[in-house]
Formats: C-alpha cells, sequence, structure tokens
C-alpha cells in the first residue's frame, strides 16, 4: 500500500470518529482517554518559555545551553509542582502547566511571577557565573510565562505507543502565545478572565497594583491582557 493511500486512510479514521465528551475533575494523563473521548476541564493554563535559545545555541557550546535549558525547565517544573499544578507538556524550552482548584488564578500567578524571579536572581546570575560563553557575549537569561483560564479539552493524538495528550481551546492556545510575548522587564501575561478572578493578595505587592492593562491580538482579535514587571521570591 502506497504512502499516500495509508495517509489519506488515516486521515479518513480521524474524521470519521466520534468524541464523546465528559466532565473531568482531575487533570487527565494520556491513560485517562481514549481515542474516542475528550475530556472537558475547567482550568487554569501556564506555559513558561524561556526566551532567545536560538542565539544559546549559536553563540554557546551545545553542553551549557542545554544545561541552561535543563535549568530553567527543572525550576519551572518544582514551582508548577509546589503551587499545585500538573505538568502536561515540554516543548524544547517550555513547560506547560494545568492548575485547579479554588485558588487556581492566583497560585497560578504566584508561580509564574516565582519564575520570573528565578531567570532574574538565580539562574541568570549563576549562568553568568559559570559560563565564560554567557560573559562573553554579555547574554541576559529571559523569560516569559501566559497564562489563561476557562474550558479545554483534552483528546489523545498521535498513533498506537507513540501519542499524547494535545488540548483544544482558546486557554492553553493564548497562554501559549503569551509565553511568546518578549518586552522585558514585563514577563508575565495573564488574561482578563485570569486577572478577574485574582484574589487580591494576586493583585498587588504591598499597595501598588502590579498589573498593567495592555491589548493583545489573538486569533485576529484585540483582547485586553494584563502584564507584571514584579517577581516574587520563592
Amino acid at each position: 500500500m502506497a504512502w499516500v493511500d495509508i495517509l489519506g486512510d488515516a486521515v479518513d479514521k480521524v474524521f470519521d470518529t466520534s468524541l464523546v465528551e465528559r466532565n473531568g475533575t482531575v487533570v487527565p494523563t494520556s491513560d485517562d482517554v481514549t481515542n474516542s473521548q475528550a475530556v472537558k476541564l475547567d482550568a487554569v493554563f501556564l506555559y513558561a518559555d524561556l526566551a532567545a535559545t536560538a542565539k544559546l545555541t549559536k553563540v554557546c557550546p551545545w553542553e551549557t545551553t542545554a544545561k541552561i535549558i535543563r535549568a530553567y525547565l527543572d525550576c519551572a517544573t518544582r514551582l508548577i509542582r509546589a503551587y499545585g499544578g500538573e505538568i502536561r507538556s515540554f516543548d524544547g524550552d517550555r513547560v506547560m502547566g494545568v492548575f485547579l482548584g479554588k485558588r487556581r488564578h492566583t497560585e497560578a500567578s504566584f508561580c509564574a511571577r516565582e519564575i520570573f524571579y528565578t531567570v532574574e536572581h538565580i539562574l541568570g546570575p549563576k549562568a553568568t557565573s559559570k559560563f565564560q560563553s554567557i560573559r562573553n557575549n554579555s547574554i541576559k537569561l529571559k523569560n516569559c510565562v501566559g497564562i489563561d483560564t476557562g474550558d479545554a479539552r483534552a483528546v489523545r493524538a498521535g498513533i498506537r505507543n507513540h501519542n499524547d495528550l494535545i488540548w483544544i481551546g482558546r486557554p492553553p492556545s493564548l497562554a501559549a502565545k503569551l509565553s511568546d510575548v518578549r518586552n522585558y522587564p514585563s514577563c508575565v501575561y495573564i488574561s482578563s478572565e485570569c486577572y478577574s478572578r485574582l484574589a487580591d493578595d494576586g493583585k498587588v505587592s504591598g499597595t501598588i497594583d502590579i498589573w498593567t492593562k495592555r491589548s493583545f491580538e489573538f486569533a485576529g482579535e484585540a483582547r485586553t491582557v494584563y502584564s507584571t514587571h514584579y517577581t516574587k521570591k520563592p
């Protein structure tokens, strides 16, 4: 059978499969979802992305780049887990966390600000001290974290023994797009839906309102988002 026929049949099989939706109360794993299911989840989605890794790969030894990315993902993962988030995706220099619970919006925003702190005050200075290629090229490590909230569906994608969950809906998509913003020192971006659900302690530092209202284009439309340059010490 020619590949063009195999691929055509594969597309037909996916298109012809009816997806049965069920409500989720926990963040599912790929083992929890069959090929004919979609798990609907009202959750907060956080994407943490290390910026300018292409430059790292260009000017630094590969081992240096690998260690920096690994250290970033290690710290981000620890903080996501510390705030009750579940890790559901690694993509190069980026990690996605999913948060449930009554204070999920505030907890996710705290987590994002602590990831920002880690890059500013731990990872960045240690990389500068440790690696000559970072010093010689005057590299300042930066990152961005994007957060959105709402309904998304988890569905299984791939083939037997080579599959994972993909997340369908605005929240994971917008969170990922927000993590791509490069506007240092504003390195945490949240949707207006997330901002409106923050507890008071998530909106201020002392008596200072830490969030700045901005316009962000997403899917061809202007959306209101909020950014902050305020870190939070873990």
